[in-house]
């Protein structure tokens, strides 16, 4: 039986950890970075993952490498740093960005290390900390055809769907448009619930109308299980994120010369949200800044 490629690993945080654990589960080897947060550290540490204090000592124990960072500010310095991930790597490193980043920095980075051998793609996900944990993500995959040979063995031990969507930067392009979506559901459901609560229709009724018909879906049931039950961990994405990609997305829009005057509405529900001083809150709670907006305590 073949060796299998080395794993390196940086952002083990939410989706991060869960992705990690799956590789080690599979019997990669797997380094990685630690951050702040020591549990998920320790815990794959206890799994048999290596710990290393900097990128370029991950890029130096790789053959494939994968980010699941906040931005791609933040994958920039993980890349160009002085102890970043292109002064450790070495030639025939395929970088694998699981981050909802900018397509346009995806891109640029790619050219920017094809000349020092080594691969630059994107895998951003599709599910939820919990879909991680048991290895039924979806990742989207911007790259050619070679390389998504290479990193598919990677990629499943973590993936449930595995969509090939064009070249490098087209899975962040499609992340976009999903979280578009999906940020574009929590914004209806924050001003519908205002609205229904100004017209004095509960939140338990407006719920015992939508839940089971076709407006029902993944993304419905855990947002309404905060806005139902308070449960403010039913959807583990803070506000903060959400605004990013949507600033990122007007981006893309920008760049295409497209008019996007649902996706700059979306954006600006969130940025309400944001300027309450809620970013580090999640978002089913753009459903209180919309409320509070319209004087619902």
């Amino acid at each position: 039986m073949a060796a299998k490629d080395r794993i390196g690993f940086i952002g083990v945080g939410f989706m991060g950890h869960g992705m990690a654990k799956n590789l080690l589960e599979k019997g990669f080897p797997l380094t990685i970075m630690g951050n702040r947060n020591r549990a998920p550290v320790d815990a794959l540490i206890a799994l048999g993952a290596t710990e290393v204090k900097t990128p370029a000592e991950v890029a130096r124990a790789s053959d494939i490498l994968f980010l699941c960072v906040t931005d791609s500010s933040v994958v920039e310095k993980l890349i160009r740093g002085p102890e970043g991930i292109k002064a450790g790597a070495s030639k025939g490193l395929v970088v694998v960005d699981c981050s909802t980043a900018n397509p346009v920095s995806t891109q640029e980075l790619a050219e920017e290390l094809k000349p020092l051998g080594i691969t630059f793609c994107d895998a951003p996900l599709n599910g939820t900390p919990a879909q991680a944990e048991v290895g039924q993500l979806g990742a989207m995959i911007g790259a050619d055809d070679a390389t998504l040979a290479r990193i598919r063995p990677a990629v499943e031990a973590w993936a449930a769907r595995i969509a090939h969507v064009g070249g490098v930067g087209a899975g962040h392009q499609m992340k976009l448009l999903n979280n578009f979506l999906a940020m574009g559901y929590g914004a209806i459901y924050a001003e519908a619930l205002a609205l229904a609560r100004k017209s004095g229709i509960t939140p338990k009724t407006f719920d015992s109308v939508l839940r089971g018909s076709r407006m029902d879906c993944g993304f419905y049931q855990t947002f309404f299980r905060y806005v139902l039950e308070g449960d403010r961990n039913a959807h583990l994405f803070t506000l903060n994120n959400a605004l990013k990609d949507l600033r990122y997305l007007e981006a893309m829009a920008d760049g295409a010369k497209l008019s996007n005057p649902v996706g700059n509405a979306v954006k600006n529900s969130y940025a309400i949200a944001v300027a309450q001083g809620r970013g580090e809150e999640y978002v089913p709670m753009v459903s209180d800044a919309i409320a509070e907006l319209n004087g619902l305590g």
